[in-house]
Formats: C-alpha cells, structure tokens, sequence
C-alpha cells in the first residue's frame, strides 16, 4: 500500500449538493428551495412549528426546577485509587485528600469535594483519606484494610 493510493471506502463521503448551477442539474434556479416566500430565503428556521397546533414544548406540563445550590461531587472508585497506588503516583503513606488526587491524575477536578464510591478492591494498609463524602460501603472496605476515612462534618445552622 502506498501513500497516493489511500482512500476512503466506498460510500464512506458524499458529495455535497452543487445547487445554482443550471437547469439540466436539477438544483439550478430556485436551488431546490420553491418560489419566494419565508422557507425560500436564508438564515429562517420555524423549529417547533406544527402548522398552528399547539407545539408539543407548550401541549406538554411544566416540572421540577433546577436546584442552584446543589453540590457537585467527583465520584472516585477504590479501584481507581489501588491502581494509582500501585503505579506510583499516589503515595499511600500520606494521608489522600482532593488536591493529592489531582496532581496524581485520578481526577481533573475537585469541584465541590470528592466522594469515594465502593467499587474495586482497596488493598493499601493504613490509607487515610480526607473527602467530602463517603458511601457506607466504601467506609466499610477502608476500614477493613486498616484505613481510616476523614469527612468534615457539616456545621449545624
């Protein structure tokens, strides 16, 4: 195979409609749009129009709200932890909080806190790890392995 005979497979491209170019074409003219009128000229779009029924986004009832002082957590695996142990990037004798998780590449971003979910095994020894939450699972299987999980208590109002 050579580098000037790599091409698609067939019916992998189209070719893009040439419109205005003649009437033996068959998109010469008008280009396939009819004569004048709102849906023959540019830039228009009637989306949700239903030709005057009423559109199903107003047939359909309004629900639920979006709550702005919800808490947006990043959910970190036990598995995914071990696996950052076990290559090095995470440090095992330090206690692990969201900072250590993103400068160790298990998480981009520490949002509004981490919480730590059950899935996978843990097998490090000893591990305390500083998070926003925790699912009673996950407490559970750190706990078995001789760790300890920190989570700040939410203060009384």
């Amino acid at each position: 195979m050579k580098l000037n005979e790599v091409k698609d497979n067939n019916g992998a491209t189209k070719n893009s409609k040439r419109v205005g170019r003649g009437i033996g074409s068959g998109t010469g003219k008008t280009s396939g749009s009819g004569h004048k009128g709102q849906k023959a000229r540019s830039g228009v779009s009637i989306n949700g129009f239903e030709g005057g029924q009423m559109p199903i986004h107003r047939r359909l009832p309004k629900r639920g709200f979006t709550n702005i002082f919800r808490k947006n957590y990043v959910e970190v695996n036990l598995g995914r932890m071990q696996s950052a142990i076990d290559s090095g990037k995470l440090d095992a004798g330090k206690p692990v909080d969201a900072a250590a998780l993103v400068s160790a590449g298990v998480i981009s971003k520490a949002r509004d806190g981490v919480r730590i979910l059950a899935k996978g095994e843990l097998k490090a020894k000893k591990l305390e790890i500083h998070a926003a939450g925790a699912s009673k699972a996950a407490i559970a299987a750190i706990e078995a392995a001789g760790g300890k999980v920190v989570i700040p208590t939410a203060s009384a109002e």
